[in-house]
């Protein structure tokens, strides 16, 4: 398998999301509420859902789709010519997950790392609103802490 050399037009200067900034210095992760709660399961509940998430974004190998992605990565076609056929190109989001990882979330431990990058990505391609995350947000913590 050959590896791929990330496209001069993939690289992104990061910019902070003052949401997840507040998720990052004031969020709690999953080592910690699990031996809060006595649960020896290492990975957390959630994290098959961003799993799916991420897989869901960047489609299979054998879609339509993907075939729209090999041509930008292989210069054939301009990233604005991909429009909306992946919402979050499978070696983009790895991409930035791993850019993200070395600077904004360093700090972040996994699994919570590949959460704010998913995030921040979804975010900066307009298909979340930091608004929107954060009522949603409030939504399950107010169901999560009703009596």
């Amino acid at each position: 398998m050959t590896e791929s050399v990330k496209p001069e037009a993939a690289k992104t200067e990061w910019t902070p999301v003052s949401l997840l900034e507040d998720i990052k210095e004031n969020g709690r992760v999953w080592e910690d509420l699990a031996n809060q709660y006595g649960v020896t399961n290492p990975d957390p509940p959630w994290k098959t859902s961003l799993d799916g998430m991420c897989e869901a974004l960047g489609t299979t190998s054998c879609s339509p789709a993907m075939a729209v992605e090999k041509r930008w990565l292989d210069g054939s076609i301009d990233r604005k010519d991909v429009g909306g056929a992946v919402p979050l190109p499978l070696l983009e989001r790895r991409w930035e997950e791993d850019e993200l990882s070395e600077t904004l979330y360093q700090d972040v431990p996994f699994p919570e790392r590949q959460l704010l990058a998913l995030t921040h990505s979804l975010i900066k391609r307009g298909l979340v609103s930091e608004e929107d995350l954060a009522r949603r947000m409030k939504q399950v913590h107010e169901r999560l802490t009703a009596e």
